[in-house]
């Protein structure tokens, strides 16, 4: 292998070497790990900002690191440093696409969002105000539509958390965003409908009146309501379909039948 002429550095050409002829000396691979982890920390604090991920993106950096190593080539007489940097840049690049994203979106969502973000950069220093979507679709020859979905879409890379403290504007202070979700209550029709039988219960006999509680108030079942009031299921069976005969034909002549 022939070594680019460097006063600087020439042990991590033999380590390179050697990783190149041994793929499993752990050795040479440590040694260049650590030569190169301020600067693999540095490349991914260039991309977390310090944010949380910051360690998952150095680990991705370190990847990045030793496909360079894998791939590099003396022959082209670069440094190593100018070959694994980009290497590095790119496999975070990937990293952050495919995997930050709270909401899973589209590929060509992830790739395009930073096209658009670095158009609208150029364009706004070109003219000095800010591109219209018919300009950005233009400079980056994609339909304005596609414009429009990416940078709606791209609302999707970070999630709040439903317990995120929200404004309420009222006396009790802040609320979370799962205090301001509404739910579907099914209990309201069950009052609803338990008022009115309550209501037009008496125009049935004592029986019927206790099997049709049992039944619908209290969640009890023929066999239950019929051993409770000593009666066979048949019985009960019966009684309660002409109980409730009794009411619906009740409720139709008033005019408000919800059987």
């Amino acid at each position: 292998m022939t070594k680019p002429k460097l006063n600087k550095g020439k042990k991590i050409y033999e380590w390179i070497e050697t990783i190149q002829t041994n793929p499993n000396d752990e050795g040479a691979k440590e040694n260049v790990v650590t030569h190169y982890e301020k600067l693999v920390h540095s490349i991914a604090h260039k991309y977390s900002r310090n944010q949380s991920h910051h360690e998952d993106l150095f680990q991705v950096g370190m990847i990045g690191l030793l496909v360079a190593v894998e791939r590099y080539d003396p022959s082209f007489n670069r440094t190593f440093e100018t070959f694994a940097i980009p290497t590095i840049i790119g496999e975070i690049k990937r990293f952050i696409r495919d995997k930050t994203w709270d909401v899973h979106v589209p590929r060509r969502i992830k790739e395009l969002g930073p096209k658009i973000n670095a158009t609208m950069t150029e364009l706004t220093e070109k003219h000095q105000k800010t591109p219209q979507i018919n300009e950005i679709a233009a400079h980056l020859n994609v339909s304005e539509e596609e414009v429009l979905e990416t940078m709606e879409m791209t609302s999707s890379y970070k999630s709040l958390s439903a317990d995120t403290p929200q404004e309420s504007g009222t006396e009790e202070g802040n609320v979370s965003i799962l205090d301001l979700i509404g739910n579907i209550e099914e209990g309201y029709d069950k009052i609803d409908t338990h008022l009115l039988l309550e209501k037009i219960l008496p125009i049935l006999p004592v029986r019927e009146q206790e099997i049709l509680k049992c039944i619908f108030f209290d969640n009890m079942s023929q066999q239950e309501t019929a051993e409770m009031l000593d009666l066979s299921q048949m019985h009960v069976s019966r009684l309660q379909r002409q109980a409730l005969k009794t009411l619906k034909e009740a409720l139709e002549k008033e005019g408000i039948y919800r059987f």
